[in-house]
């Protein structure tokens, strides 16, 4: 019973925080919806070229950012549902769409750019921010512990192990691993089965 009680309180004290946050912050952002909030983020940079959707939840110290390095307007969207962990660095220049449902663990790095390194006489913090591709992570994926995923797309319902790094393209239903990240699982829509790859 005091369990119940205690989860009730809790449940209450986070919806009350959250709306205070979308009264206090509905005019930074270019949408922010009702139960979406932002927990004691590190850097907010560019939050007028964020949307931030119903439900989503960003947890601590989290730095997010949306510079625009050319004609392109950047768009960041965190969409209905997601879940993006402690620590994580989500930066575009141009698009970064993270599907419904999401869920990234912590020390996560989402990125559509990269430094320039291509004048070998300049310090690479000293070169300009290049766009590399739009990234987009589908509805219900789960991006494990310490992934970078830079400049790739990320199908539906996919797992992407701890530590692992994606540059290319992953489709739906799959389960990939490593640094560059490489499918090891399918899900065989036949069988109902996942399958080793």
């Amino acid at each position: 019973m005091m369990k119940m009680k205690k989860l009730r309180f809790q449940r209450l004290y986070g919806l009350i925080k959250a709306g205070i946050f979308f009264i206090c912050n509905k005019g930074k952002y270019k949408k922010l919806e009702i139960g979406a909030f932002v927990i004691k983020p590190l850097r907010l940079n560019g939050t007028p070229h964020m949307s931030i959707l119903k439900g989503a939840v960003v947890q601590k110290y989290t730095w997010l950012f949306a510079l625009q390095i050319d004609e392109h307007v950047p768009e960041l969207v965190i969409k209905e549902g997601c879940s993006i962990g402690d620590f994580n660095h989500i930066a575009a220049v141009r698009k970064v769409i993270i599907g419904k449902n999401v869920l990234t663990a912590n020390r996560v790095y989402i990125s559509d750019n990269i430094h320039c390194y291509k004048d070998v006489n300049t310090p690479i913090m000293h070169q300009p921010v290049e766009f590399k591709s739009e990234v987009a992570i589908g509805d219900g994926s789960w991006i494990g512990e310490n992934v970078c995923v830079i400049g790739a797309k990320i199908g539906k319902n996919c797992v992407i192990g701890a530590n692992s790094v994606v540059t290319n393209d992953i489709p739906d239903y799959c389960v990939a691993v490593g640094a560059p990240a490489k499918i090891i699982k399918r899900f065989n829509a036949a069988t109902k089965e996942w399958k080793k790859v």
